[in-house]
């Protein structure tokens, strides 16, 4: 029994805003979603090239093991075809600036490769969730990082406002694994569930989110649902 979960792959626009019946206004986003094209369905069942090795008996080793064979379900989705003069000879066969993969409750009999997915499977009202990688905020300290409320604004305390305080102990006289402490913020996959879609722009290729998503202008949204 497959649920048979709604997939798309899209670049994020901009935040806008609409009103519902009572006036009130509600944050959305608007994605530019598809089409995308089926490029390879993967399956647990071997494949034309591993049923001619298997009835070959080849040993299998390291350096000959059975091709062909995934070993799971997915749908694999291009977004953004490339001109054949901007692709690479090993790319020539998925000309496509996004591949990425979808596996989950998804019926693969319905799909063949070659297929068009566009924004047209989804309706107003469904319920999505949206993958993205954050925006790169650089190195950063524990206070911005973490939420650190910093050293209290006293007599005495100065050129420590924003300081960590104790990283550790005497003993064991080390760092433990996993202290809260400046680095790098930002940059990370990040999935924000539970969202609505408000609008559904077929003509256009536009999907209107309610709510934020993670990263910039053109940041590249995988969406579920």
């Amino acid at each position: 029994m497959f649920i048979n979960m709604k997939f798309i792959l899209g670049q994020k626009l901009k935040m806008a805003q609409i009103f519902d019946e009572k006036r009130n206004v509600i944050p959305v986003t608007l994605i530019e979603a598809g089409p995308c094209q089926v490029l390879q369905i993967k399956t647990k069942e071997p494949n034309s090239i591993a049923k001619r090795e298997l009835q070959d008996k080849k040993p299998r080793t390291s350096e000959n093991s059975v091709r062909g064979i995934d070993g799971y379900e997915a749908i694999q989705i291009g977004f953004q075809k490339l001109k054949e003069k901007k692709v690479k000879k090993p790319q020539k066969q998925k000309p496509f600036r996004y591949i990425r993969e979808f596996r989950g409750d998804i019926d693969i009999s319905r799909y063949k490769v070659g297929n068009i997915i566009d924004v047209s499977i989804f309706e107003e009202g469904d319920e999505v969730s949206v993958s993205g990688i954050s925006k790169g905020k650089g190195f950063q300290g524990a206070v911005k990082r973490w939420g650190f409320a910093g050293r209290g604004a006293s007599h005495g305390v100065k050129h420590e406002a924003r300081t960590l305080g104790s990283v550790g102990s005497s003993f064991p006289e080390r760092v433990i694994k996993g202290r809260k402490m400046p680095g790098r913020m930002g940059s990370e996959r990040i999935t924000v569930k539970n969202l609505k879609i408000a609008k559904v722009d077929s003509k256009n290729n536009i999907l209107v989110v309610t709510g934020a998503i993670p990263g910039r202008k053109g940041t590249l949204i995988e969406i579920r649902g």
